[in-house]
């Protein structure tokens, strides 16, 4: 039954996706808010397909520490779940991802609009600045810029593997940073089309302040949300 149900969920998952980008295009010529408001809504409908048809439910922890006004938040990357399930969860999300995913059609035009930093991985020194510029004017709108500190996702037992953007960007916007944990690869592991019945759980913490040292944050951030991280995976797997 996992297998049929995770295949039935699939095909509606990217039939919704397709629907959205379709039905949804007239957003183009919305403000963008009005677009976001339709992402939050395509997220909503994706969290609720995975509990109807998964039976992947979702908690989420710490809700008082999300922040209502611009800041950095940072969290652990398991699966394609948090790209879109934190989304409805914040004001106004910007999104960090690869610059690959704008070429796209309808999807990057879309990821465009929404105003999302691409950053292209393999230009390095340049593409760090031009992260932080970009970060620096969705901050000064009020946002709140999300970004994946490993860059690309992580098995549940893998070791952690942080980059140098998430610390580059709390130096330079000088904003706090709220870190979140999560076991969401032990239900949808990456690389598999299976989806697993459970509860994901996200778990967001206190904010780190403002103006610490580049090489403390990075390291209070990364025992954060390995710490949340490792206790959330230990809880799962007891309950399964």
């Amino acid at each position: 039954m996992t297998v049929l149900r995770s295949l039935v969920f699939n095909v509606l998952f990217y039939v919704n996706l397709v629907l959205f980008l379709l039905l949804g295009s007239w957003l183009f010529v919305c403000p963008r808010s009005w677009a976001m408001q339709g992402l939050k809504l395509w997220a909503r409908s994706s969290v609720w397909l995975l509990r109807v048809i998964a039976g992947t439910k979702m908690e989420v922890r710490g809700a008082g520490h999300l922040p209502k006004g611009p800041a950095l938040v940072a969290g652990k990357h398991q699966s394609f779940w948090e790209t879109f399930a934190v989304l409805p969860l914040l004001p106004d999300p910007c999104m960090v991802l690869k610059r690959e995913l704008t070429f796209i059609p309808v999807f990057g035009w879309f990821a465009l609009k929404f105003r999302m930093i691409a950053v292209e991985r393999s230009a390095g020194t340049a593409a760090l600045k031009k992260m932080i510029a970009r970060a620096r004017d969705e901050i000064a709108a009020g946002r709140q810029v999300v970004i994946m500190p490993e860059g690309t996702r992580k098995g549940p037992d893998d070791p952690p593997d942080y980059k140098p953007g998430a610390a580059a960007l709390y130096g330079a916007l000088d904003v706090p940073c709220v870190p979140f944990g999560l076991n969401a690869g032990l239900f949808w592991p990456r690389r598999k089309f299976l989806r697993l019945p459970g509860t994901i759980t996200i778990e967001f913490l206190p904010a780190i302040p403002a103006g610490l040292p580049r090489k403390q944050f990075q390291a209070e951030l990364e025992a954060k949300i390995e710490t949340s991280t490792r206790a959330l995976v230990a809880e799962a797997r007891k309950q399964n």
